[in-house]
């Protein structure tokens, strides 16, 4: 609801309100002794199965101590021509999250963030690398996130890092764009919003930056996993920017991005319900230096997300 403070409604006490910019009278009741609501709403505006007609609003929630599970896996192929020398290798990473609500801090939500369970395997044609999570499975954090998803801090994650040949890398960077960005005002079936963020990663002595631009359409409604849910469909493009040093020799890196996904929201209790996408990287690696020459590197990353506890 909007502008409704249930939190503090007294018992038999009424307050008005909004839901989906349908005008609602709330009275706090509950005759069994449970917490309860009952809302009344105008005859003409009374709608059965149907978002409002003028629009869905779409916002995170995460009331304090709820507890949100999450599932994430991904599996990046990445396909390297260097002089007609065509190598692959093969990344498989999965990781389960749980988000506790905390409160607000301003008018944003506190979240609690803790890696119940990460894993990292890579196969390539040097040999395949497991890289040990002990510092970072078990570990928690706190994230503040808007309730449209376009701010998210997340940088008291920095921190928690896990060793690659290459050298050490954050969980951070995955984190801050975990939770897709919401529109900033209500939607209906067709209507369309823009998004965008930026990653900066630093691994291996080589700095990255990665910036994405996205068009988010929401398609319809469905019920998934016995929640009622918004589908949206994003369309990404964006670049890739970055120079480094590797062994002693100099590198420069820039690159396209294309790739879609489907993501689910249950709009009544503000849930984040899963994701499916795939997201293709044509980079061009330059080595510098008085015998200069380009690599292609193409990256095809599929992702999953799935709510598996609320």
């Amino acid at each position: 609801t909007q502008e409704a403070d249930l939190e503090n409604q007294r018992f038999f006490w009424f307050s008005r309100g909004f839901i989906n910019d349908t005008r609602v009278l709330i009275s706090r009741s509950g005759y069994t002794g449970e917490l309860g609501y009952e809302l009344y709403i105008p005859a003409e505006e009374a709608a059965v199965g149907k978002p409002a007609p003028s629009g869905t609003v779409l916002a995170y929630k995460m009331p304090a101590d709820q507890v949100l599970r999450y599932t994430d896996e991904s599996e990046v192929r990445e396909v390297t021509d260097a002089m007609g020398q065509v190598s692959e290798s093969l990344a498989k990473s999965a990781a389960s999250y749980a988000f506790q609500g905390r409160g607000k801090k301003g008018q944003d939500l506190l979240v609690g963030v803790t890696v119940d369970d990460m894993t990292l395997n890579i196969s390539s044609p040097s040999g395949d690398v497991s890289p040990d999570m002990t510092e970072v499975n078990g570990r928690s954090f706190d994230m503040v996130l808007s309730p449209r998803g376009t701010k998210v801090d997340v940088s008291s994650a920095e921190a928690i890092t896990y060793d690659l040949p290459n050298g050490p890398r954050s969980i951070a960077p995955g984190l801050k764009v975990f939770f897709p960005q919401l529109p900033d005002k209500p939607v209906k079936v067709g209507d369309s919003w823009p998004s965008s963020f930026v990653v900066e990663e630093k691994a291996g002595g080589v700095d990255m930056r990665i910036g994405i631009q996205s068009v988010n359409t929401l398609e319809g409604f469905e019920t998934v996993d016995g929640l009622a849910c918004a589908r949206v469909s994003s369309k990404h493009t964006g670049t890739i920017t970055g120079t480094g040093n590797q062994q002693g020799t100099d590198l420069a890196f820039n690159g396209a991005v294309n790739g879609s996904d489907i993501w689910y929201f249950a709009p009544a209790p503000g849930l984040y319900v899963g994701s499916e996408g795939q997201v293709v990287s044509e980079i061009s690696v330059t080595v510098v230096g008085p015998q200069s020459m380009t690599i292609p590197v193409t990256q095809t990353r599929k992702s999953k997300v799935r709510l598996i506890g609320h």
